[in-house]
């Protein structure tokens, strides 16, 4: 199974950039066109989180449009610049997202669950999962303790080491990662947030964050670092999953360059 993972699309309204100076939408046709290029098309596309930039209405009917254009399926997570009840009467017709709360679901439905994790908080920037969420985490991994499973969330639940991304990083992730720990079947925490690719072990699996469709958050470790981010090659991630294998994990760059040339 090939799973394409794109987070942090920013869509705005027609005509509107994204911080002023990046057609976010343009990036992100741009984006789903290069996957359906592809030499093995993704048999699900995962969605995790910021699909929009002010949780505005005209915004999610805007992003709507444009996934609409992509014959790959795709399931949806919000991130913290999401609304969360806008991302839910945007898309009807993904009955898996729960009627009201918590945008927790499982899809069960493909070689790998898919466990989706709602870490946003209403009217903040950092993520959290609430006791009741993490109660409903530990039942849904419970009631499938051997099944290959990829838990998705916007928050990666680590400090990235990048001051001004740290400050809204996903809070209190110790309880988070006991959960996480008490099973053996996790390929893969997959998250987005940080607009970079970051790799790290945590709670006995990986935790992959995902890279922006749209723009790149500056590489930063000073303390003092001033909070940027350069106009960079939009990029997603690419799970391969293989039940003799395991999964394997690359990011891929959504620009168009010279090539290709022999390989030797």
């Amino acid at each position: 199974m090939l799973l394409a993972q794109i987070s942090d699309l920013h869509v705005r309204p027609d005509g509107i950039l994204y911080q002023g100076v990046v057609d976010s939408n343009a990036m992100l046709r741009a984006a789903l066109a290069r996957l359906a290029r592809l030499d093995r098309v993704p048999d699900l596309m995962l969605v995790t989180g910021d699909l929009v930039d002010e949780g505005r209405p005209e915004e999610y009917q805007k992003v709507h449009e444009l996934l609409a254009q992509t014959a790959i399926p795709y399931l949806i997570i919000p991130g913290n610049h999401d609304n969360r009840e806008n991302l839910r009467r945007a898309f009807p017709e993904h009955d898996y997202l729960p009627k009201t709360g918590s945008l927790h679901y499982c899809i069960d439905d493909f070689p790998v669950r898919i466990v989706a994790l709602d870490s946003t908080v209403p009217g903040a920037h950092h993520g959290a999962i609430d006791v009741a969420g993490l109660d409903w985490l530990a039942a849904t991994l419970e009631a499938n303790p051997s099944k290959p499973t990829l838990v998705m969330l916007h928050h990666p639940p680590f400090l990235s080491g990048i001051p001004y991304l740290d400050k809204y990083r996903y809070v209190g992730a110790a309880a988070f990662g006991e959960i996480i720990a008490s099973v053996n079947n996790i390929e893969a925490v997959l998250c987005g947030h940080v607009h970079r690719a970051m790799t790290r072990r945590w709670a006995g699996t990986i935790v992959c964050a995902c890279p922006s469709t749209t723009t790149e958050i500056a590489l930063q470790l000073a303390a003092n670092a001033p909070p940027e981010s350069y106009l960079a090659p939009g990029a997603c991630m690419l799970h391969l999953w293989e039940e003799s294998t395991g999964l394997i994990s690359h990011v891929k760059s959504l620009g168009d360059y010279p090539g290709p040339h022999p390989f030797a």
